[in-house]
């Protein structure tokens, strides 16, 4: 498998091609951008872009689409149901599979973050695409445009992401590479989980208002994420910057 990765200066999102072969064909994974840099390596490597699949809706995923629509006329723009985007695309149904030449794509259904937030499984597990619901050692909150709730970014990540091979690359929405294995080992979200660490239980403010501190996380772009729960017992993933604990925000 070929890949070529871009990442935007300003949003750290990713934008993946990838391809089974130089002269074969390839797929472009979300177009936050820069795009530029791709489109020249598809060039170069005279690929054929048959498909964009795009893991969700947000801007910093989808911002350079038009330029790789004009591009690349006759590539299928693919998304969820769910997911609302400007301009022409079709969907692609959980579970459903696409061939880019001699690579298998399924798309594997993941909200959370969005409600029709789709990682790219390429090749039954050599790759994963995990769009906003998985980084390394951090996870997707669910507060974002279109979201959903925490139990569904936890079982997304716990009962379909992790039930991938240990040696399944992860390709996250924004930042470095990891592994299935190494997530599941030192993901202090999964540890938790899983029951290896225990829960916080720190009185703070979230968004303004009264809750427990369960975890406070790393984020992909050197911040924190927060796992807070609120007096009613929901669970929720906020930024760090959002939440208090004593006189000071904790980022």
């Amino acid at each position: 498998m070929i890949l070529e990765r871009s990442m935007h200066d300003q949003f750290l999102s990713n934008t993946y091609v990838v391809a089974d072969e130089r002269g074969g064909t390839a797929a472009m994974i979300d177009a936050g951008g820069p795009v530029e840099p791709l489109l020249a390596a598809i060039a170069e490597q005279d690929l054929t872009l048959s498909h964009v699949l795009l893991t969700h809706h947000h801007h910093d995923h989808v911002a350079e689409l038009d330029v790789v629509r004009e591009r690349h006329s006759d590539a299928l723009v693919l998304r969820h149901p769910l997911e609302e985007v400007e301009g022409p695309t079709d969907t692609i149904e959980p579970g459903d599979r696409v061939q880019v030449g001699g690579l298998s794509i399924a798309a594997l259904h993941n909200p959370g973050h969005t409600a029709g937030m789709l990682s790219f499984v390429v090749d039954d597990g050599e790759a994963v695409f995990t769009g906003d619901t998985l980084f390394k050692n951090s996870v997707g909150g669910v507060r974002a445009p279109g979201h959903t709730t925490y139990a569904d970014l936890r079982e997304s990540i716990m009962e379909r992401l992790m039930k991938l091979s240990p040696e399944t690359v992860i390709h996250p929405g924004h930042t470095d590479p990891t592994m299935v294995g190494e997530e599941w080992e030192r993901n202090s979200f999964i540890r938790v989980w899983r029951g290896l660490d225990p829960e916080g239980g720190d009185p703070c403010m979230a968004l303004g208002e009264p809750a427990t501190l369960i975890l406070l996380g790393d984020d992909y772009d050197g911040g924190h994420k927060a796992w807070v729960r609120w007096p009613d017992g929901r669970d929720d993933i906020v930024p760090g910057s959002q939440v208090q604990r004593g006189e000071s925000h904790i980022g």
